[in-house]
């Protein structure tokens, strides 16, 4: 029996990642409720990660927290300097800002921009992080952090400036402000080969990418440098599960990436996770029914949702039955 979905599609209050609408899906299982969100670009056969954490959070739950709050770091979207200081300024609290930028389109002049109006808004006790998503090659990332560390007053460290391991490797040689990776570990098939090239000081886990809660610990144990828990941009269901990995961490050095409720323009559930006095509570808050039916994504979102579960389904069957080779 294939399990049931509630699909979802929320609008964002700021083109993120290129979105403009986030839509996913729910399960339900004995345990609660799971998300499975993966972004389109993902196809079945990496899409499976995402539905095996789903499935944790909807059939076993998580592993006892050693924390009842997660510090959080805002999200700044690829914004004009104005638009950048509000949302720190209204960010719950919020010590620590990460801001995007190698914006399409966007020049240099706007990023500085930016992070001099998040620099104003934090005040200098903040930290600043940027986030590049593997837009720019070697060169480009050297030159630019310069001219950003010296914009932010600082960077804590820059999240995939660049797009292989390779290149992390040879970009964390030239610039002194910290390397962060993340596509680097959540699309690669050997996520350990970027601590074993010493190609980053941090490494972002993602638990939906990443397959599970548990599965985020057991990678936290081997890459032996400290971890972000950041988000996939889900709704508070979804988001619960990052709650859920960095209350469950021995140590949790970093503001984690937790508070992109903040960007949707509204939730599934009645108690968002939204940060106050800079942090979330950890908690698993539950899908409210109206708000279900008022976010239902469009039956042709729908049925997309049911064939990508179906796919999903047909590839982890595949896994199950494959015959290893001698």
């Amino acid at each position: 029996m294939r399990p049931e979905l509630l699909t979802y599609a929320v609008p964002l209050r700021t083109r993120f990642r290129g979105l403009t609408v986030r839509d996913g899906a729910l399960v339900r299982g004995d345990a609660g409720w799971g998300e499975f969100s993966p972004f389109w670009d993902y196809d079945a056969a990496e899409s499976a990660s995402w539905w095996d954490a789903a499935r944790e959070a909807a059939d076993e739950g998580w592993p006892a927290p050693v924390r009842d709050r997660v510090p959080v770091n805002v999200t700044v979207p690829a914004v004009d300097a104005a638009t950048a200081h509000r949302i720190v300024t209204a960010s719950g609290g919020c010590r620590t800002a990460k801001v995007k930028v190698a914006e399409p389109g966007q020049s240099v002049g706007d990023e500085v921009a930016r992070l001099e109006a998040v620099r104003d808004a934090l005040g200098k006790d903040g930290a600043i992080r940027v986030d590049a998503n593997a837009a720019w090659d070697v060169d480009t990332a050297a030159g630019r952090l310069a001219l950003l560390d010296r914009a932010a007053g600082g960077l804590e460290y820059a999240e995939q400036p660049v797009p292989t391991v390779a290149d992390l490797a040879a970009l964390r040689r030239r610039t002194s402000v910290p390397i962060a990776a993340d596509e680097s570990v959540r699309r690669a098939e050997d996520p350990l080969a970027v601590v074993r090239a010493h190609a980053a000081d941090v490494v972002v886990l993602k638990v939906q990418p990443l397959g599970g809660v548990r599965a985020c610990l057991r990678l936290a144990e081997q890459v032996g440098v400290p971890v972000v828990v950041s988000s996939a941009l889900e709704s508070s269901v979804g988001l619960a599960a990052g709650v859920a990995l960095a209350a469950a961490l021995p140590e949790l050095p970093y503001a984690c990436g937790l508070a992109t409720a903040q960007l949707f323009t509204a939730d599934l559930v009645a108690d968002p996770l939204l940060p106050v006095d800079g942090a979330l509570e950890v908690r698993r808050p539950e899908p409210d029914p109206a708000l279900l039916a008022a976010h239902a994504a469009p039956a042709e979102l729908a049925r997309r949702w049911e064939r990508r579960r179906d796919e999903v389904l047909a590839v982890l069957a595949s896994r199950r039955t494959a015959v290893p080779r001698a």
